[in-house]
């Protein structure tokens, strides 16, 4: 449930006067997997991709992906399409494979950070050193101390997922800071 009535599309009508575009993506499908490793086989069957076993790592296949947050923890992204489907397939083999998988979709929003001035943009409020982030990969982090996980699909393509209630204190960050980077601060 949207807690904040609007504030994605409003938030989606600034733009931003810098050299990074910035761009909140539509809602997805996410779901947090906890699952004991011992049972990763019949989750990947489930999913229909095998789960990835690295902590930061990523696999994909269609349109679904996950990304492994810890030894036991997963967080899965897909299309509205395969909701149904993903949730039937767990269901089915809870009995044998025990996990907690919980639908999280509403949790979360996601802005894409794209430009040759991402990685400096990102650093702003962001602790880790992002150019060490594989293509491909993600983590989970923090940005001015809102918790948010950070996907690298490109050398300067990023998607970072924050929490909703996070929303307008990233966004604005963000957009404040792509205003500097523009005046060469």
């Amino acid at each position: 449930m949207n807690t904040q009535p609007g504030i994605q599309a409003a938030l989606a009508n600034v733009t931003s006067a810098g050299p990074v575009l910035l761009a909140i993506l539509p809602e997805a499908t996410r779901f947090s997997l906890r699952i004991n490793s011992g049972n990763l086989a019949a989750a990947s069957k489930a999913l229909g991709l095998s789960l990835p076993t690295t902590i930061g790592t990523r696999a994909a296949s269609g349109t679904r992906s996950a990304l492994c947050h810890g030894p036991d923890e997963w967080e899965i992204l897909a299309s509205e399409d395969d909701r149904a489907d993903i949730e039937a397939a767990f269901a089915a083999i809870y009995l044998k494979a025990p996990h907690s998988l919980t639908d999280i979709s509403d949790r979360e929003i996601t802005i894409v950070i794209e430009g040759d001035k991402a990685v400096e943009l990102l650093s702003v409020g962001c602790p880790i050193n992002l150019d060490r982030l594989a293509v491909g990969n993600g983590k989970r982090t923090v940005f001015d101390s809102a918790q948010v996980v950070i996907y690298r699909d490109a050398r300067d393509s990023f998607r970072m997922q924050v929490w909703r209630s996070f929303l307008a204190h990233v966004w604005g960050l963000l957009n404040i800071a792509n205003c500097e980077l523009a005046a060469g601060y």
